[in-house]
């Protein structure tokens, strides 16, 4: 017999598995799931009696809709091998089916409580009341796009529509819608409409993807979704900021009615034409009553009033004055006759006083004088005063009335 070593062993039981067992399928509960950093899934498959260690690798994991958690069950496609350095066999996943419940209702369900417990579904937008520039994100191929705009032109002309040609189905549709949705945040249009037609949960699937859903979270914009027929619903229904039955519905919901906004206006009017008639009415039966008690009082009857009450004011001032006048009356005529007694005694005394002052200035004239022998004396053509002033051999002048002689003073003796 040949003696092998550990790893030999291994190698060939690792060999025999898996040829033997190179495809298989196997039902079980997962337990002790755990996702690494490197994209692997290793988890185990359990029933009562037994568990099977099972591992799916990056390359498998990534065509997953949904996500392994303990508790589930699966229905498993692969292949044993044996891992050779712990001597341990497991299952090679290739792929994994839910057990009695559809691989996209189950990821769906996934997806939906994920997003749900972010809150993602809450702080909705408004929707502008007249939206002016609509961002149509859909395929412009389909029927959905003629019928949109079919409900648009019945409904409301005054809008501008920009199309945003997109892949709604397929490989590459998440990416293609997701990058759609950030090109028409970014140009400041007034609301964005999600829409395609219906089909299957998988025909749909690229509006449950993560990469749309978080579009459509951080957008600015109001989204409306409009996605496949009224029963159909999907993640971005919950995640916008309104949700249409059906792309047609989604034109009807966003756009006002021109009908009904036609009739609105006309009733707006009549109101508006009712309020100012009883508006008018109301004000001409106020100048009606005003006019009314002009009359009573009257702007002249006014001035005739004011005027007779001048002159009632002016008959009691005259009279008033009248009676201040007279007790001064008769002291006004008496004054002329006192005042006339007083001049003339006054004038009396002072034709009395120049009488006096006329005896004495007479008494002072030098010429009275001159005529009982007296003489005016002056030297050099001023008086002399006193003769005691004059000084020997000066020239006097001596005048009478009767002329006028020039004198030499010979000699002066004092009188003692």
């Amino acid at each position: 017999m040949q003696t092998l070593s550990v790893s030999e062993l291994n190698s060939q039981i690792k060999g025999l598995l898996e040829a033997t067992f190179l495809q298989v399928s196997v039902c079980g509960e997962v337990s002790n799931c755990t996702y690494h950093s490197s994209g692997h899934i290793y988890f185990s498959l359990k029933d009562k009696d037994s568990t099977l260690k099972c591992v799916m690798f990056r390359g498998n994991a990534r065509y997953l809709k949904f996500k392994i958690e303990d508790g589930m069950d699966l229905i498993l496609n692969g292949g044993i091998t044996l891992f050779i350095p712990r001597g341990e066999y497991q299952l090679n996943c290739l792929s994994a089916i839910p057990s009695g419940v559809g691989e996209l209702t189950l990821a769906y369900e996934q997806l939906k409580k994920e997003y749900e417990k972010k809150g993602y579904f809450l702080n909705k937008k408004p929707l502008p009341k007249f939206p002016k520039r609509v961002g149509l994100i859909t395929s412009k191929s389909g029927a959905v796009l003629h019928d949109m705009l079919r409900v648009a032109q019945k409904r409301w002309n005054l809008v501008e529509f920009i199309l945003f040609d997109t892949l709604v189905q397929g490989e590459g549709a998440k990416e293609n819608i997701a990058k759609n949705i950030q090109m028409a945040d970014s140009l400041n249009l007034d609301c964005l409409i999600l829409a395609r037609g219906g089909g299957s949960l998988e025909d749909l699937w690229a509006f449950n993807e993560p990469l749309v859903i978080e579009a459509i979270f951080l957008a600015k914009t109001p989204i409306v979704s409009a996605i496949g027929h009224e029963p159909d619903v999907v993640l971005s229904d919950f995640v916008a900021d309104l949700r249409a039955p059906t792309p047609s519905a989604a034109m009807e919901i966003l756009l006002p009615d021109k009908i009904e906004w036609l009739m609105r206006l006309d009733s707006m009017q009549k109101t508006m034409e009712n309020k100012i008639q009883n508006l008018l009415e109301k004000k001409n039966k106020k100048l009606e009553y005003l006019e009314v008690l002009l009359q009573k009082n009257s702007f002249f009857e006014k001035i005739k009033n004011h005027k007779q009450q001048l002159l009632t004011l002016q008959k009691f001032l005259t009279q008033a004055i009248e009676s201040k006048i007279i007790p001064h009356r008769y002291t006004l005529e008496s004054t002329p006759l006192i005042l006339e007694q007083k001049i003339t005694k006054i004038l009396a005394n002072k034709i009395n006083q120049i009488a006096l002052l006329k005896a004495k200035l007479e008494s002072k004239n030098p010429q009275n004088n001159q005529k009982t022998g007296y003489v005016y004396a002056s030297f050099q053509g001023k008086p002399v005063l006193k003769l005691s002033e004059i000084t020997p051999n000066c020239l006097l002048t001596l005048e009478d009335l009767s002329a006028s002689v020039q004198v030499q003073v010979l000699d002066k003796k004092l009188i003692t």
